[in-house]
């Protein structure tokens, strides 16, 4: 086998793809389905709450042509971080979803089934053998951090993958993974190379996001050969281009040269993207330099309470002009109000408008000529959260300011009622990255027998 086409339907598995567009690609005879599932990007709410960013109905939807080509043409389908998140319970809801869809549509397959939510003792073991560290400015893990964390995953490399399909698993899904080891899993299990795979991956993850014009909802054809691969969309309407393919392989990385994962780096360097007609780009030249120990990425997040807001708009100019001190002085209020809950709540205002999206950070300092306002309140329970919320709304509705005419209120409300209970809040309270002596041993691999 001198090449391995691998078809990659969309960028998350529920935000959809064109069937023609899907079509062309099973046209092209792919040996492989890969998908990725999930991101870190929703923020640890999802992590939390066990439940996914992305609809039921859509990732079913999207699931069932997958399935249905993968079955017809016997080639192997590989899913990672499994319903969003790539928790236990995210992982199982997607497999529950795929023995679904094979009784209702008579599909047949070996099913394998990789959980990557590890076990706490385990992770406090190695917190105490110095066997963890953080990633980026953050402080060492500690087994406290371990104990109040709700839920734990880690991101699986290639190699619980590779395993799956040796044992002859025709469709794969895993919670928490790599990204790029979804797609490289196969093409290296064929003996091809690591860093080729890897960066190969790395651009399908995302599927046409990678094309001009980009979308995270249509597909990507990749084509792996011994000393390089190409990429192309199946869409007539898009084109991979050096440019589009060569600024995804920058995305989501820290180095423009670099991409850390399990087990080592991909180095950039000396990679080359070049034109092979005006919709396939061929890049060569990756390599990939193994690390000392194998190191994976946990996360893990605690919950630190509940959240309500209120959206509210104002168009006073006076009023913009002094809502720093008015965000101010409505703090001091509630302070005053509420002796009794002092730092057991949090209290924010966003003003967009005024600097809502980069905070202090803001170079830009022009005033708009509106703004809309965004009241954050997270507190330990909901009863809390909601009466100090209630509480700064109406000050702030009422708040007197120099300049000011209106005395009718401050404020204008888009909905009724004003205020919005949101719901449980969590943090990411695990960043960290774990050295294991077995990049397998750490992430079992059950296999099913699927019978329509």
């Amino acid at each position: 086998m001198e090449k391995i086409k691998i078809l990659s339907p969309t960028a998350i598995l529920g935000y959809g793809f064109p069937v023609k567009s899907f079509e062309e690609g099973i046209k092209k005879k792919p040996d492989v389905i890969a998908v990725d599932a999930g991101s870190v990007d929703p923020g640890p709410y999802y992590l939390g709450a066990g439940k996914s960013f992305t609809q039921r109905q859509t990732v079913k939807r999207d699931l069932y042509y997958i399935l249905k080509a993968g079955v017809e043409l016997k080639i192997p389908v590989l899913i990672g971080t499994a319903g969003g998140a790539g928790g236990r319970v995210h992982l199982m809801e997607v497999v529950e979803i795929i023995k679904e869809l094979a009784r209702e549509n008579n599909f047949s397959f070996k099913m394998a089934i990789i959980d990557t939510e590890i076990d706490k003792n385990w992770l406090n073991e190695k917190v105490k053998l110095g066997k963890t560290k953080p990633l980026g400015n953050l402080p060492d893990l500690t087994t406290e951090d371990v104990s109040q964390a709700v839920r734990i995953v880690a991101q699986a490399g290639m190699e619980p993958f590779i395993k799956a399909i040796y044992a002859g698993a025709q469709v794969i899904v895993a919670g928490r993974a790599f990204d790029p080891a979804v797609f490289a899993a196969y093409p290296v299990a064929q003996g091809f190379d690591v860093a080729l795979a890897l960066h190969l991956g790395k651009i399908l993850e995302c599927a046409a996001i990678a094309t001009e014009p980009g979308s995270g909802s249509d597909c990507l054809m990749g084509e792996l050969f011994r000393d390089s691969f190409v990429v192309y969309p199946l869409n007539p309407e898009r084109r991979a281009t050096p440019l589009s393919v060569s600024a995804h392989s920058l995305y989501e990385k820290t180095s423009p040269f670099e991409l850390h994962g399990p087990g080592g780096i991909i180095d950039l360097t000396k990679v080359t993207f070049a034109a092979v007609d005006e919709r396939t780009v061929r890049v060569s030249g990756t390599r990939f330099v193994k690390t000392p120990g194998y190191w994976l990425k946990i996360e893990g997040v605690k919950r630190v309470g509940f959240r309500a807001i209120s959206i509210a708009g104002s168009r006073d100019p006076k009023f913009i002009e002094n809502f720093r001190d008015i965000a101010v002085g409505v703090k001091k209020r509630v302070e005053d109000n509420f002796p009794e809950l002092y730092g057991k709540y949090y209290l924010n205002f966003i003003p967009y408008g005024i600097n809502g999206v980069m905070g202090e950070l803001e170079p830009e300092q022009k005033l708009s000529h509106e703004i809309g306002i965004v009241m954050d309140v997270v507190a330990q329970d909901k009863n809390t959260a909601e009466q100090v919320l209630s509480f700064a709304r109406s000050t702030m509705l009422h708040f007197g300011f120099p300049g000011r005419i209106s005395t009718a209120g401050n404020l204008a409300f888009p909905f009724s009622p004003s205020d919005i209970p949101v719901g449980e809040v969590y943090n990411f309270s695990i960043h960290h990255l774990v050295e294991v002596d077995d990049p397998e041993k750490l992430f079992p691999v059950d296999f099913v027998e699927v019978r329509g």
